[in-house]
């Protein structure tokens, strides 16, 4: 009996199916809005890392007489040896002659470290929690309470607390702004532990007597993966906008550090007369957390399994 073939036409269709099925990484580079966010964070990164050939000069260094000139206008610096130099001042001077162009290039470091920071701590922290809440039943209840008790108090309120306790630096902001967002990655990690670990690859792995901690690591963890890159690029552009509310409040980082909060709190008292100096760090804050939020979407909208097959 001779056996039954499939067309020419059949095959060729299902072989240019096969091989046009793009990957996730594809997916990932094809996505507009991955585009547009990444190329607007590698704009800004870069302008973080070239503030020094960008035509600025030290964030602190300042003129009494040059304070509060308009945007472009040209007035006088003096450094730290005495010696004064003329200078344009692309965004303006604030009420201490000091040059606005200068402190919202160098505080774009600030941000950007302050939410890459947040992000990595929470995350780091979330996944230690939530692997074992999820997967410890013993532990499930008492910690779940505690992550619970924590969101209940708003995040700025821990925040502000918590710099109020200790002496602010980079360090104690960092902290105070990933401790409210744990508790969320820990919720999280959790709820895809509880998934995955009745999946029969991991009930094989159980019943050979496989240790605890290397089931968590090597057939737990890797399913998170995907959810925690999207959940930490929110978590990075709330520590952004978090960190320069903290320091618009004079609570934050200390005011001789250029960060766009310190920037926009030295000059609203001046902001009918002068708004140039809360325009352009404000203008720099808005495009950050935007970016980061629209790479967000990008990521989860290829990342997640519902999402890519809708597309």
């Amino acid at each position: 009996m001779a056996t039954p073939t499939l067309p020419d036409d059949t095959l060729s269709v299902e072989a240019a199916t096969i091989v046009e099925r793009p990957s996730t990484w594809q997916r990932v580079r094809r996505n507009g809005s991955v585009r547009i966010g990444g190329i607007v964070l590698g704009v800004l990164v870069a302008l973080a890392l070239a503030a020094p050939w960008l035509g600025t000069v030290d964030p602190s260094l300042f003129d009494p007489v040059s304070r509060d000139l308009l945007p472009g206008k040209t007035g006088e610096i003096t450094d730290l040896d005495g010696n004064t130099f003329a200078h344009t001042f692309v965004f303006g001077s604030d009420s201490f002659g000091r040059d606005i162009y200068s402190r919202v290039m160098y505080g774009t470091r600030v941000s950007l470290i302050v939410g890459l920071a947040t992000a990595v701590v929470s995350v780091t922290f979330g996944v230690l929690l939530g692997l074992c809440a999820g997967y410890l039943r013993w532990l499930d209840g008492p910690l779940m309470r505690v992550m619970d008790g924590i969101m209940s108090i708003p995040s700025i309120l821990i925040a502000i607390a918590l710099v109020a306790l200790w002496r602010g630096s980079l360090l104690t902001v960092v902290i105070a702004i990933a401790i409210p967002e744990i508790p969320r990655v820990t919720r999280l990690v959790r709820s895809l532990v509880l998934t995955v670990r009745e999946e029969p690859y991991v009930e094989a792995a159980v019943s050979l007597g496989t240790p605890t901690w290397k089931i968590m690591l090597r057939h737990i963890l890797p399913n998170t993966t995907a959810p925690l890159i999207v959940q930490g690029t929110f978590i990075a552009a709330s520590g952004i906008l978090v960190e320069a509310i903290l320091s618009f409040l004079g609570v934050g980082l200390p005011p001789d550090i250029p960060t766009w909060g310190n920037v926009m709190a030295e000059g609203r008292s001046q902001f009918s007369e002068f708004p140039h100096n809360i325009l352009f760090p404000g203008i720099f804050l808005a495009v950050t957390v935007l970016a980061v939020n629209i790479l967000g979407d990008g990521l989860r909208d290829t990342l997640d399994p519902k999402m890519a097959r809708r597309t």
